[in-house]
Protein backbone atom coordinates (compact mmCIF):
# COMPACT_ATOMS: atom_id res chain seq x y z
CA UNK A 1 0.00 0.00 0.00
CA UNK A 2 2.92 2.35 0.39
CA UNK A 3 4.45 1.88 -2.36
CA UNK A 4 1.55 2.40 -4.35
CA UNK A 5 0.77 5.95 -2.65
CA UNK A 6 4.59 6.46 -3.21
CA UNK A 7 4.53 5.68 -6.99
CA UNK A 8 0.90 7.81 -7.06
CA UNK A 9 2.47 10.75 -5.11
CA UNK A 10 5.81 10.12 -7.54
CA UNK A 11 3.20 10.57 -10.69
CA UNK A 12 1.35 13.20 -9.49
CA UNK A 13 4.69 15.24 -8.97
CA UNK A 14 6.09 14.35 -11.90
CA UNK A 15 2.79 15.35 -14.14
CA UNK A 16 2.53 18.97 -11.79
CA UNK A 17 6.29 19.60 -12.69
CA UNK A 18 5.75 18.77 -16.41
CA UNK A 19 2.50 20.56 -16.97
CA UNK A 20 4.60 23.61 -14.33
CA UNK A 21 7.28 23.56 -16.79
CA UNK A 22 5.12 23.30 -19.83
CA UNK A 23 2.88 26.78 -18.72
CA UNK A 24 6.19 28.25 -17.72
CA UNK A 25 7.33 28.20 -21.70
CA UNK A 26 3.99 29.09 -22.94
CA UNK A 27 3.81 32.14 -20.33
CA UNK A 28 7.20 33.13 -21.22
CA UNK A 29 6.70 32.57 -24.82
CA UNK A 30 5.01 34.38 -27.98
CA UNK A 31 2.20 31.88 -27.60
CA UNK A 32 0.00 32.08 -24.71
CA UNK A 33 -3.42 31.32 -25.96
CA UNK A 34 -3.61 28.34 -22.90
CA UNK A 35 -4.00 31.15 -20.50
CA UNK A 36 -6.92 32.91 -22.74
CA UNK A 37 -10.69 31.88 -20.87
CA UNK A 38 -12.42 32.91 -22.98
CA UNK A 39 -12.85 34.52 -26.65
CA UNK A 40 -12.33 38.15 -26.70
CA UNK A 41 -14.32 40.55 -28.22
CA UNK A 42 -14.20 41.81 -32.27
CA UNK A 43 -11.99 44.82 -30.77
CA UNK A 44 -9.33 43.11 -29.38
CA UNK A 45 -8.77 39.76 -30.25
CA UNK A 46 -6.03 40.38 -32.51
CA UNK A 47 -4.03 41.16 -29.67
CA UNK A 48 -4.89 38.59 -27.03
CA UNK A 49 -1.44 36.63 -26.62
CA UNK A 50 -0.50 40.38 -25.75
CA UNK A 51 -1.71 39.61 -22.32
CA UNK A 52 0.52 42.56 -20.60
CA UNK A 53 -1.10 45.19 -22.51
CA UNK A 54 -4.48 45.09 -20.53
CA UNK A 55 -3.36 43.03 -17.75
CA UNK A 56 -1.02 43.89 -14.81
CA UNK A 57 0.44 40.83 -12.93
CA UNK A 58 -1.47 39.77 -9.96
CA UNK A 59 -3.23 43.03 -10.42
CA UNK A 60 -5.91 42.43 -12.69
CA UNK A 61 -6.63 45.26 -15.40
CA UNK A 62 -6.17 48.59 -14.43
CA UNK A 63 -8.13 51.61 -15.79
CA UNK A 64 -4.60 52.87 -17.20
CA UNK A 65 -4.37 50.15 -19.47
CA UNK A 66 -7.62 50.73 -20.91
CA UNK A 67 -6.94 54.45 -21.65
CA UNK A 68 -2.93 53.94 -22.74
CA UNK A 69 -4.94 52.74 -26.29
CA UNK A 70 -8.08 54.51 -25.83
CA UNK A 71 -7.82 57.73 -23.74
CA UNK A 72 -6.92 60.08 -26.32
CA UNK A 73 -10.57 58.99 -27.97
CA UNK A 74 -12.34 58.98 -24.90
CA UNK A 75 -11.25 62.79 -24.17
CA UNK A 76 -12.46 63.65 -28.10
CA UNK A 77 -16.17 62.43 -26.81
CA UNK A 78 -16.18 62.85 -23.09
CA UNK A 79 -19.51 64.58 -23.92
CA UNK A 80 -22.57 63.58 -22.15
CA UNK A 81 -21.10 61.04 -19.59
CA UNK A 82 -18.05 62.97 -18.37
CA UNK A 83 -16.04 61.44 -15.39
CA UNK A 84 -16.59 64.33 -13.68
CA UNK A 85 -20.21 63.03 -13.56
CA UNK A 86 -20.02 60.49 -11.68
CA UNK A 87 -17.60 62.05 -9.16
CA UNK A 88 -19.76 64.17 -8.40
CA UNK A 89 -21.08 63.48 -4.48
CA UNK A 90 -25.17 64.03 -5.16
CA UNK A 91 -24.58 60.60 -7.52
CA UNK A 92 -22.91 58.43 -4.81
CA UNK A 93 -25.62 55.94 -4.94
CA UNK A 94 -25.94 55.71 -8.20
CA UNK A 95 -21.86 54.50 -8.47
CA UNK A 96 -23.49 51.54 -6.02
CA UNK A 97 -25.39 49.91 -9.64
CA UNK A 98 -23.24 51.38 -11.94
CA UNK A 99 -19.59 52.78 -11.44
CA UNK A 100 -18.98 53.95 -15.00
CA UNK A 101 -15.86 55.53 -13.85
CA UNK A 102 -14.25 52.63 -14.59
CA UNK A 103 -14.17 50.91 -18.40
CA UNK A 104 -14.36 47.18 -16.69
CA UNK A 105 -17.56 48.12 -15.53
CA UNK A 106 -19.33 48.32 -18.73
CA UNK A 107 -16.63 46.00 -21.10
CA UNK A 108 -15.53 42.86 -19.62
CA UNK A 109 -13.27 40.55 -21.66
CA UNK A 110 -13.42 36.97 -21.96
CA UNK A 111 -17.62 37.40 -21.54
CA UNK A 112 -18.56 35.94 -24.91
CA UNK A 113 -21.92 34.52 -23.22
CA UNK A 114 -22.88 37.78 -22.64
CA UNK A 115 -20.88 40.55 -24.74
CA UNK A 116 -22.97 43.05 -26.93
CA UNK A 117 -22.65 45.00 -29.55
CA UNK A 118 -19.59 47.45 -28.50
CA UNK A 119 -18.48 44.97 -26.09
CA UNK A 120 -20.80 45.93 -23.69
CA UNK A 121 -21.11 43.55 -21.19
CA UNK A 122 -23.86 44.98 -19.00
CA UNK A 123 -27.91 44.04 -19.56
CA UNK A 124 -29.22 46.38 -22.75
CA UNK A 125 -31.43 48.02 -19.99
CA UNK A 126 -28.48 49.43 -18.26
CA UNK A 127 -29.30 53.43 -18.67
CA UNK A 128 -32.33 52.67 -16.92
CA UNK A 129 -30.45 53.26 -13.69
CA UNK A 130 -29.61 56.51 -13.97
CA UNK A 131 -32.37 57.45 -16.47
CA UNK A 132 -36.12 56.31 -15.30
CA UNK A 133 -37.65 59.03 -14.87
CA UNK A 134 -36.61 60.62 -18.09
CA UNK A 135 -39.72 60.93 -18.93
CA UNK A 136 -40.66 63.82 -16.53
CA UNK A 137 -38.52 65.59 -18.70
CA UNK A 138 -39.05 64.48 -22.17
CA UNK A 139 -42.45 63.64 -22.56
CA UNK A 140 -41.93 62.74 -26.40
CA UNK A 141 -39.97 59.92 -24.45
CA UNK A 142 -42.76 58.14 -22.97
CA UNK A 143 -43.21 54.82 -23.51
CA UNK A 144 -39.89 54.06 -25.16
CA UNK A 145 -38.02 50.49 -24.28
CA UNK A 146 -34.85 51.26 -22.19
CA UNK A 147 -33.28 48.93 -24.20
CA UNK A 148 -33.33 50.91 -27.26
CA UNK A 149 -32.00 53.74 -25.96
CA UNK A 150 -28.54 53.02 -27.93
CA UNK A 151 -29.42 50.37 -30.33
CA UNK A 152 -32.11 52.39 -32.62
CA UNK A 153 -30.17 55.34 -33.80
CA UNK A 154 -30.55 57.43 -30.85
CA UNK A 155 -28.06 58.04 -28.06
CA UNK A 156 -24.83 56.16 -27.28
CA UNK A 157 -22.83 56.56 -23.61
CA UNK A 158 -19.25 57.74 -24.72
CA UNK A 159 -20.73 60.11 -28.09
CA UNK A 160 -23.82 61.76 -28.21
CA UNK A 161 -22.72 64.93 -30.70
CA UNK A 162 -24.66 64.04 -33.89
CA UNK A 163 -27.85 64.72 -31.24
CA UNK A 164 -27.02 67.42 -29.46
CA UNK A 165 -30.30 69.53 -29.99
CA UNK A 166 -28.27 72.62 -31.50
CA UNK A 167 -27.08 70.85 -33.43
CA UNK A 168 -29.75 68.75 -34.34
CA UNK A 169 -31.72 72.40 -35.04
CA UNK A 170 -29.67 73.66 -37.21
CA UNK A 171 -29.82 70.80 -39.87
CA UNK A 172 -33.41 70.51 -40.03
CA UNK A 173 -34.98 69.96 -42.94
CA UNK A 174 -31.87 69.97 -44.60
CA UNK A 175 -32.49 67.77 -48.67
CA UNK A 176 -31.28 64.65 -48.50
CA UNK A 177 -28.17 65.34 -50.90
CA UNK A 178 -26.13 68.81 -50.93
CA UNK A 179 -25.86 70.71 -53.54
CA UNK A 180 -21.76 70.96 -53.30
CA UNK A 181 -19.74 68.20 -51.97
CA UNK A 182 -17.83 69.19 -49.19
CA UNK A 183 -14.84 66.61 -49.21
CA UNK A 184 -11.65 68.41 -48.08
CA UNK A 185 -9.29 68.39 -50.80
CA UNK A 186 -5.44 67.08 -50.17
CA UNK A 187 -2.89 68.93 -51.05
CA UNK A 188 0.31 66.84 -50.40
CA UNK A 189 3.33 68.71 -52.46
CA UNK A 190 2.14 71.86 -51.03
CA UNK A 191 2.47 70.64 -47.30
CA UNK A 192 5.48 68.26 -47.71
CA UNK A 193 7.42 71.60 -48.90
CA UNK A 194 5.93 74.13 -46.48
CA UNK A 195 7.48 71.13 -44.20
CA UNK A 196 10.51 71.26 -45.33
CA UNK A 197 11.21 67.75 -45.61
CA UNK A 198 12.02 67.94 -49.46
CA UNK A 199 13.31 70.74 -52.06
CA UNK A 200 11.30 72.76 -53.77
CA UNK A 201 12.48 71.20 -56.94
CA UNK A 202 10.36 68.66 -58.60
CA UNK A 203 11.65 65.62 -60.17
CA UNK A 204 11.50 63.52 -63.27
CA UNK A 205 12.94 59.96 -64.10
CA UNK A 206 16.44 61.44 -65.25
CA UNK A 207 17.14 62.43 -61.76
CA UNK A 208 16.84 59.72 -60.08
CA UNK A 209 19.25 58.70 -57.93
CA UNK A 210 19.59 54.86 -56.96
CA UNK A 211 22.78 53.12 -57.32
CA UNK A 212 23.66 51.38 -60.70
CA UNK A 213 22.44 48.47 -61.18
CA UNK A 214 19.51 48.94 -59.45
CA UNK A 215 17.34 49.92 -61.99
CA UNK A 216 17.65 47.53 -64.11
CA UNK A 217 13.71 47.01 -64.44
CA UNK A 218 12.39 50.56 -65.53
CA UNK A 219 9.20 50.53 -64.11
CA UNK A 220 9.71 51.09 -60.46
CA UNK A 221 11.84 54.43 -61.45
CA UNK A 222 8.70 54.97 -64.54
CA UNK A 223 6.05 54.61 -61.31
CA UNK A 224 8.00 56.56 -59.25
CA UNK A 225 8.59 59.34 -61.39
CA UNK A 226 4.74 60.05 -61.77
CA UNK A 227 3.89 60.53 -57.67
CA UNK A 228 3.47 62.99 -55.61
CA UNK A 229 6.76 62.13 -53.99
CA UNK A 230 8.46 62.80 -57.02
CA UNK A 231 6.74 66.23 -57.79
CA UNK A 232 7.67 67.14 -54.04
CA UNK A 233 11.09 66.47 -54.74
CA UNK A 234 11.41 62.83 -52.76
CA UNK A 235 14.43 61.08 -54.68
CA UNK A 236 15.17 57.14 -53.92
CA UNK A 237 17.60 58.14 -51.51
CA UNK A 238 15.07 59.36 -49.71
CA UNK A 239 13.33 56.19 -48.56
CA UNK A 240 16.23 53.36 -49.47
CA UNK A 241 19.10 55.02 -47.92
CA UNK A 242 19.13 54.25 -43.95
CA UNK A 243 21.45 54.38 -41.60
CA UNK A 244 22.45 50.58 -40.37
CA UNK A 245 22.32 51.13 -36.25
CA UNK A 246 24.92 48.80 -36.20
CA UNK A 247 27.31 50.50 -38.39
CA UNK A 248 25.89 53.95 -38.18
CA UNK A 249 26.27 54.09 -41.89
CA UNK A 250 24.01 55.24 -44.14
CA UNK A 251 23.55 52.39 -46.80
CA UNK A 252 20.87 51.13 -49.41
CA UNK A 253 18.03 49.11 -48.64
CA UNK A 254 16.22 47.39 -51.21
CA UNK A 255 13.64 47.05 -49.17
CA UNK A 256 12.66 49.94 -46.07
CA UNK A 257 11.18 49.63 -43.09
CA UNK A 258 8.23 50.70 -42.30
CA UNK A 259 10.09 53.41 -40.17
CA UNK A 260 11.34 55.08 -43.48
CA UNK A 261 7.38 56.04 -44.19
CA UNK A 262 7.46 57.74 -41.16
CA UNK A 263 9.96 60.20 -41.01
CA UNK A 264 7.29 61.86 -43.47
CA UNK A 265 3.76 60.37 -41.94
CA UNK A 266 4.16 60.55 -38.24
CA UNK A 267 0.54 61.46 -38.57
CA UNK A 268 -0.85 59.07 -40.56
CA UNK A 269 1.53 55.96 -38.95
CA UNK A 270 0.19 56.96 -35.60
CA UNK A 271 -3.48 56.79 -37.00
CA UNK A 272 -2.37 53.26 -38.55
CA UNK A 273 -1.15 52.17 -35.26
CA UNK A 274 -4.33 52.62 -33.21
CA UNK A 275 -6.75 50.95 -35.85
CA UNK A 276 -7.26 47.00 -36.70
CA UNK A 277 -5.08 47.19 -39.60
CA UNK A 278 -1.73 48.04 -37.27
CA UNK A 279 -2.89 47.30 -34.01
CA UNK A 280 -0.48 44.29 -33.63
CA UNK A 281 2.29 45.76 -34.80
CA UNK A 282 1.59 48.61 -31.78
CA UNK A 283 1.97 45.74 -29.15
CA UNK A 284 4.98 44.24 -31.18
CA UNK A 285 3.28 41.34 -32.48
CA UNK A 286 3.71 40.46 -35.88
CA UNK A 287 1.69 42.44 -38.30
CA UNK A 288 -1.84 42.03 -39.16
CA UNK A 289 -3.33 39.17 -41.50
CA UNK A 290 -6.13 38.58 -43.31
CA UNK A 291 -6.17 35.32 -41.77
CA UNK A 292 -6.91 36.95 -38.23
CA UNK A 293 -9.55 38.69 -39.23
CA UNK A 294 -13.31 37.75 -38.47
CA UNK A 295 -15.04 39.25 -41.34
CA UNK A 296 -15.28 37.06 -44.70
CA UNK A 297 -11.76 38.02 -46.68
CA UNK A 298 -10.50 36.65 -49.86
CA UNK A 299 -8.57 33.12 -49.50
CA UNK A 300 -5.49 34.69 -51.71
CA UNK A 301 -4.76 37.69 -49.43
CA UNK A 302 -4.93 35.57 -46.43
CA UNK A 303 -0.86 35.98 -45.50
CA UNK A 304 -0.75 39.21 -46.59
CA UNK A 305 1.22 41.06 -44.20
CA UNK A 306 -0.47 44.72 -43.78
CA UNK A 307 1.80 47.56 -43.89
CA UNK A 308 2.37 50.93 -45.59
CA UNK A 309 2.74 49.55 -49.03
CA UNK A 310 0.50 46.92 -48.40
CA UNK A 311 -2.15 49.39 -49.43
CA UNK A 312 0.06 52.40 -51.12
CA UNK A 313 2.54 50.13 -53.48
CA UNK A 314 6.26 49.86 -53.34
CA UNK A 315 6.89 52.88 -56.01
CA UNK A 316 3.29 54.02 -57.46
CA UNK A 317 1.66 54.89 -54.15
CA UNK A 318 -1.41 55.18 -56.09
CA UNK A 319 -3.72 57.07 -53.54
CA UNK A 320 -7.07 55.62 -55.89
CA UNK A 321 -5.90 52.35 -55.91
CA UNK A 322 -5.10 52.65 -52.22
CA UNK A 323 -8.68 53.94 -51.54
CA UNK A 324 -10.27 51.29 -53.20
CA UNK A 325 -8.25 48.17 -54.98
CA UNK A 326 -6.60 47.82 -52.00
CA UNK A 327 -9.69 47.44 -49.62
CA UNK A 328 -11.00 45.26 -52.05
CA UNK A 329 -8.19 43.59 -52.56
CA UNK A 330 -8.88 41.43 -49.21
CA UNK A 331 -12.22 42.74 -47.73
CA UNK A 332 -15.47 39.90 -49.00
CA UNK A 333 -18.28 40.89 -46.55
CA UNK A 334 -21.59 41.67 -48.30
CA UNK A 335 -21.16 45.27 -47.92
CA UNK A 336 -17.47 45.73 -49.47
CA UNK A 337 -18.86 43.26 -52.22
CA UNK A 338 -22.13 45.95 -52.66
CA UNK A 339 -19.55 48.85 -53.29
CA UNK A 340 -19.15 48.52 -57.08
CA UNK A 341 -22.84 48.50 -57.72
CA UNK A 342 -23.39 51.63 -55.16
CA UNK A 343 -24.04 55.07 -55.69
CA UNK A 344 -20.94 55.90 -54.10
CA UNK A 345 -18.71 54.02 -56.58
CA UNK A 346 -20.89 55.24 -59.70
CA UNK A 347 -19.81 59.16 -58.53
CA UNK A 348 -16.21 57.54 -57.41
CA UNK A 349 -16.06 56.44 -61.64
CA UNK A 350 -17.52 59.83 -62.55
CA UNK A 351 -14.91 62.44 -60.64
CA UNK A 352 -11.88 61.26 -62.93
CA UNK A 353 -13.55 60.78 -65.77
CA UNK A 354 -14.48 64.57 -65.39
CA UNK A 355 -18.35 64.29 -65.19
CA UNK A 356 -18.60 64.96 -61.92
CA UNK A 357 -17.05 67.71 -59.58
CA UNK A 358 -13.69 67.50 -58.03
CA UNK A 359 -13.47 65.82 -54.27
CA UNK A 360 -17.25 64.62 -54.97
CA UNK A 361 -16.56 60.89 -55.61
CA UNK A 362 -16.68 58.29 -53.05
CA UNK A 363 -14.51 55.57 -52.30
CA UNK A 364 -14.24 52.84 -49.82
CA UNK A 365 -11.14 55.65 -47.59
CA UNK A 366 -13.71 58.81 -47.93
CA UNK A 367 -15.52 56.75 -45.39
CA UNK A 368 -13.86 55.26 -43.30
CA UNK A 369 -10.25 57.26 -43.44
CA UNK A 370 -11.65 60.55 -43.95
CA UNK A 371 -9.89 63.41 -44.33
CA UNK A 372 -9.75 65.83 -41.51
CA UNK A 373 -8.30 69.48 -41.59
CA UNK A 374 -5.43 70.44 -39.24
CA UNK A 375 -3.87 73.44 -38.01
CA UNK A 376 -0.40 73.51 -38.71
CA UNK A 377 1.94 76.71 -39.17
CA UNK A 378 -0.93 78.73 -39.34
CA UNK A 379 -1.99 76.66 -42.96
CA UNK A 380 -4.80 74.53 -42.56
CA UNK A 381 -3.80 70.79 -43.31
CA UNK A 382 -5.59 67.66 -45.00
CA UNK A 383 -4.54 64.41 -43.43
CA UNK A 384 -6.04 61.06 -44.27
CA UNK A 385 -7.23 59.90 -40.76
CA UNK A 386 -5.58 55.73 -41.53
CA UNK A 387 -7.47 54.96 -37.98
CA UNK A 388 -10.05 52.94 -39.83
CA UNK A 389 -11.72 52.14 -37.10
CA UNK A 390 -12.05 55.45 -35.24
CA UNK A 391 -15.69 55.93 -36.83
CA UNK A 392 -16.84 52.70 -37.61
CA UNK A 393 -18.60 51.18 -34.56
CA UNK A 394 -21.07 52.93 -33.68
CA UNK A 395 -22.35 54.42 -36.99
CA UNK A 396 -23.58 57.28 -36.21
CA UNK A 397 -20.12 58.57 -35.13
CA UNK A 398 -19.77 58.86 -39.04
CA UNK A 399 -22.44 61.53 -39.21
CA UNK A 400 -20.25 64.85 -38.76
CA UNK A 401 -16.77 63.81 -40.17
CA UNK A 402 -18.05 62.35 -43.10
CA UNK A 403 -22.17 61.79 -44.45
CA UNK A 404 -22.96 65.88 -44.07
CA UNK A 405 -19.69 66.37 -46.62
CA UNK A 406 -22.59 65.82 -49.22
CA UNK A 407 -26.06 64.67 -47.38
CA UNK A 408 -28.36 65.85 -44.75
CA UNK A 409 -28.58 65.07 -41.14
CA UNK A 410 -32.16 63.45 -41.25
CA UNK A 411 -31.34 61.41 -44.48
CA UNK A 412 -27.74 60.15 -42.75
CA UNK A 413 -29.24 59.63 -39.58
CA UNK A 414 -31.67 57.26 -41.46
CA UNK A 415 -29.48 55.41 -43.86
CA UNK A 416 -27.06 54.57 -40.96
CA UNK A 417 -29.82 53.34 -39.05
CA UNK A 418 -30.61 50.85 -41.63
CA UNK A 419 -28.83 47.82 -41.31
CA UNK A 420 -29.92 46.07 -44.63
CA UNK A 421 -29.03 48.98 -46.38
CA UNK A 422 -25.66 49.61 -44.84
CA UNK A 423 -25.30 46.02 -45.85
CA UNK A 424 -26.14 46.83 -49.15
CA UNK A 425 -23.49 49.82 -49.33
CA UNK A 426 -26.34 52.13 -49.43
CA UNK A 427 -27.94 51.22 -53.07
CA UNK A 428 -31.72 52.11 -52.44
CA UNK A 429 -33.18 54.38 -49.69
CA UNK A 430 -33.59 54.30 -46.08
CA UNK A 431 -36.85 51.97 -44.63
CA UNK A 432 -35.81 53.02 -41.15
CA UNK A 433 -36.65 56.44 -39.63
CA UNK A 434 -34.84 58.35 -37.15
CA UNK A 435 -37.32 60.42 -35.00
CA UNK A 436 -34.41 62.90 -33.25
CA UNK A 437 -34.97 65.61 -35.20
CA UNK A 438 -38.71 65.57 -35.51
CA UNK A 439 -38.73 65.69 -31.64
CA UNK A 440 -35.88 68.27 -31.69
CA UNK A 441 -38.33 70.17 -34.32
CA UNK A 442 -41.29 69.72 -31.92
CA UNK A 443 -39.31 71.01 -28.77
CA UNK A 444 -38.55 74.23 -30.52
CA UNK A 445 -42.35 74.59 -31.40
CA UNK A 446 -43.57 74.55 -27.81
CA UNK A 447 -43.68 78.85 -26.19
CA UNK A 448 -40.97 78.68 -24.22
CA UNK A 449 -38.34 75.60 -25.83
CA UNK A 450 -35.87 74.66 -23.42
CA UNK A 451 -32.25 76.32 -23.29
CA UNK A 452 -30.00 74.10 -25.29
CA UNK A 453 -26.71 72.88 -23.89
CA UNK A 454 -23.80 74.47 -24.55
CA UNK A 455 -21.36 73.27 -27.47
CA UNK A 456 -19.95 74.82 -31.27
CA UNK A 457 -22.02 73.56 -33.74
CA UNK A 458 -20.41 72.79 -37.07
Amino acid sequence: MKRQILISWALAGAVTAVLGIYLGLRLTGEDKTVFIPGAMTDGHHQIETACDACHTPFGGVKQDACLKCHGAELVAVDDSHPRKKFEDPRNADLLKSLDARHCITCHEEHRPDKTRAMGVTLASDFCFRCHADVAKDRPSHKGFAFDTCASSGCHHFHDNKALYEEFLDKHLHEPEIASKPRNPARHLVVWIRAAGLVSDKPLGAAQQDAPAGITADPRPVIEWSATAHARAGVNCSGCHRVKNPDTQLVEWVNKPARAQCVHCHEAESDGFLEGKHGMRLKQNLPPMRPALARLPMKHDTRDKDLGCVTCHGAHAFDTRAAAVDACLGCHDDEHSRAYRSSPHFRLWQAEPAASAPRNSGVSCATCHLPRTIHRWNGMDVVRVEHNQNLNLRPRDKMVRGVCLNCHGLGFSLDALADTALVTRNFAGRPARHVQSLDMAEQRLSQPHPPTHRQETVQ
